[in-house]
């Protein structure tokens, strides 16, 4: 097969001059001369700038639910900034946004808008403070809540030797530049772990002012939580006055059209959505009970933001989360997804590779190597190599998850049958030819 990206490693020169290693995001940047840039999208297709078309499992890092440049979405965010894009007043299409979700969302009484998801987790980690007086937030090893000071600790990027005693875990900063008084602020502990998440509220639920988790490990190759995990969180959050904040900035209005609080019946105090909620325009959002979000105002607690609401964003959730309502889009993704895992699974099985595929049909991961994962310690143990040299002989031939074994294969409603065929076919070469190597 010919497969070249002269002309996208040329367009990386360009790019590294102007760019620090050529991307506006860490994330992004895959290694010297493995970079891909995108000249177009449509549906659930990507272009390089040599001409190679890739059937698209990034979709963003998981925003583009229904496909690239969806016309609904389009037309709606083109007739919405004829009349003007933002605005220092409250204009309809925030609170036609805002009704949908309260609508959508179990458990959520009154929204806040944001730009992204590092926006709306960082503002609910203030609501929280604020509603309980407390100053100290609990976050999982392993878990992804944004590029900012407090929940840059013992994320993905971490490596074990910096982790701690599970029992006594260390907040491991994931990055230079973060002030030693933020490191008192969190505490860190392992996913899943029931007796270490009691045990440590027993002695410090006093200082705690929220709980902050993700459903589901949507940097862990989608890790599902253990069977009364999100209860328990619920439970010792009702308990002892604290603030449960569940992340769904990657679940939300994704595994279904009420996110993680409709998948599993457990309702935060607090939620934060952005991604899948615009389809790939820049909007996110803060919801929550009528209780705490009473917290939030002029003279209480402070959020904000020039952008906060703007017409590109809101119009653009609005036709989003008008499909997802409808149904059949996520109806569509399922029945997708679940053709790829178990053809993925089959293959895989036939080749002799030790795996497990899992996670829901429409952010599936997969893992090679031992038992499925409940924490990040024990992911850390599995061969993440292997991982990414089949993905990457995956990205050669046409479709395009991420490298990156912690990211999921999000889904898209664009993906047709034959993207999954397709799709199968390339993964049993990928597979092949690691095996054969």
């Amino acid at each position: 097969m010919s497969y070249t990206t002269d002309k996208t490693q040329a367009f990386f020169k360009r790019a590294d001059r102007v760019l620090p290693f050529g991307v506006s995001s860490n994330f992004r940047y895959w290694g010297e001369g493995e970079n891909i840039g995108v000249a177009r999208a449509e549906g659930s297709y990507i272009w390089d700038f040599d001409g190679n078309r890739y059937i698209d499992y990034r979709l963003g890092f998981g925003p583009v639910i229904l496909g690239h440049g969806h016309p609904a979405v389009v037309e709606r965010v083109a007739g919405a900034i004829r009349s003007g894009t933002v605005f220092a007043l409250t204009h309809e299409l925030e609170v036609k946004v805002a009704e949908r979700i309260v609508e959508m969302c179990p458990g959520v009484d009154q929204v806040r808008f944001a730009n992204s998801g590092t926006e709306a987790t960082m503002h609910a980690l203030r609501i929280a403070r604020s509603h309980t007086g407390r100053e100290k937030i609990i976050k999982f090893e392993g878990q992804y809540h944004g590029m900012y000071d407090y929940m840059l600790f013992s994320t993905v990027s971490s490596p074990a030797e910096a982790l701690g005693h599970r029992r006594s875990p260390i907040p491991a900063p994931t990055s230079s530049g973060i002030p030693k008084a933020v490191h008192q602020m969190v505490i860190t502990l392992p996913y899943n772990d029931f007796e270490v998440l009691e045990r440590t509220l027993k002695q410090a639920w006093g200082d705690v002012a929220g709980i902050i988790v993700e459903p589901i490990m949507g940097n862990m190759a989608s890790t599902m939580p253990q069977p009364g995990w999100l209860e328990l969180i619920r439970r010792l959050c009702d308990e002892y006055g604290i603030v449960m904040i569940m992340d769904e900035v990657k679940t939300g209005f994704r595994i279904a059209p009420g996110g993680a609080h409709e998948y599993f019946g457990v309702f935060g105090d607090l939620v934060t959505y952005a991604k899948a909620m615009g389809n790939g325009f820049p909007i996110a959002a803060i919801g929550g009970n009528k209780e705490v979000m009473a917290s939030v105002g002029p003279g209480r607690t402070a959020q904000g933001g020039t952008y906060c609401g703007n017409a590109v964003g809101t119009a653009a959730a609005d036709a989003t989360l008008e499909i997802i309502a409808q149904g059949q889009a996520l109806k569509t993704i399922e029945a997708r997804g679940q053709a790829l895992m178990t053809g993925i699974h089959e293959i895989l099985t036939d080749a002799g590779f030790e795996h497990h595929v899992i996670g829901p049909p429409s952010m599936f991961g997969i893992v090679f190597g031992g038992d499925v994962p409940a924490d990040f310690r024990a992911w850390l143990k599995l061969d993440h190599s292997l991982y990414t040299s089949i993905m990457m002989a995956l990205v050669r031939r046409g479709a395009m998850p991420d490298p990156d074994g912690g990211e999921p294969w999000f889904l898209c409603a664009a993906l047709s049958e034959k993207d999954v065929e397709d799709t199968l076919n390339y993964f049993e070469d990928a597979v092949r030819e690691v095996k054969g190597s």
